[in-house]
């Protein structure tokens, strides 16, 4: 789990990368694709799990693109009878959030319209780190030393990332620009 139990206190943990989460994904990825079909115009892996060799928390996270983000229930529906927990409470207005069904390992899925800056920036940052992996080796770093500082906050550890994702997204911008990146096909 991302956040073990330590005398009551949740504790963020990083975990060295662990080569089933790709498998993983591609079990949850296919239940997806059943259940939500051409609603689902991309279905991807994304954040640290998706980044091989990259330490993160043991969270798969899921991004499926859809053409609207309103109305919900195209892809609410399907989701939640696959157990999924719709999280309508979700301050973040260019997503929907579910979370795995319960007693399942952790999952993060994250609904977005296609074509969306919020759709495309977890592509190109997952996409930077695979093609530079010393860029990852220092998120890695980053990321163990504030799950430290900030072991029972996890607001604080992602703030605490923001300047450095920032930073790195800028580069990964520039290298965009210089290779015509595209994401590639959708993961599922």
């Amino acid at each position: 789990m991302t956040q073990e139990t330590a005398g009551g206190l949740r504790v963020i943990r990083i975990a060295d990368y662990d080569p089933e989460w790709p498998a993983r994904f591609s079990a949850l990825g296919s239940r997806l694709r059943a259940a939500l079909g051409d609603v689902a115009q991309r279905i991807d892996h994304i954040g640290s799990t998706s980044v091989p060799g990259l330490a993160a928390k043991p969270v798969i996270d899921i991004q499926i693109s859809v053409a609207a983000l309103e109305p919900t229930d195209p892809f609410r529906v399907p989701l939640q009878s696959l157990g999924y927990v719709y999280r309508d409470t979700n301050p973040e207005r260019t997503k929907r959030y579910f979370r795995e069904p319960p007693g399942e390992p952790r999952t993060h899925v994250h609904v977005r319209e296609a074509g969306s800056f919020s759709q495309q920036f977890p592509l190109l940052f997952r996409d930077y780190l695979r093609a530079h992996p010393d860029a990852a080796e220092q998120y890695a770093e980053l990321k163990r030393v504030v799950a430290v500082e900030h072991a029972h906050d996890g607001l604080a550890y992602t703030n605490a990332k923001a300047d450095f994702s920032w930073k790195l997204i800028h580069r990964a911008d520039d290298w965009a620009q210089e290779t015509g990146w595209r994401p590639g096909a959708s993961d599922a």
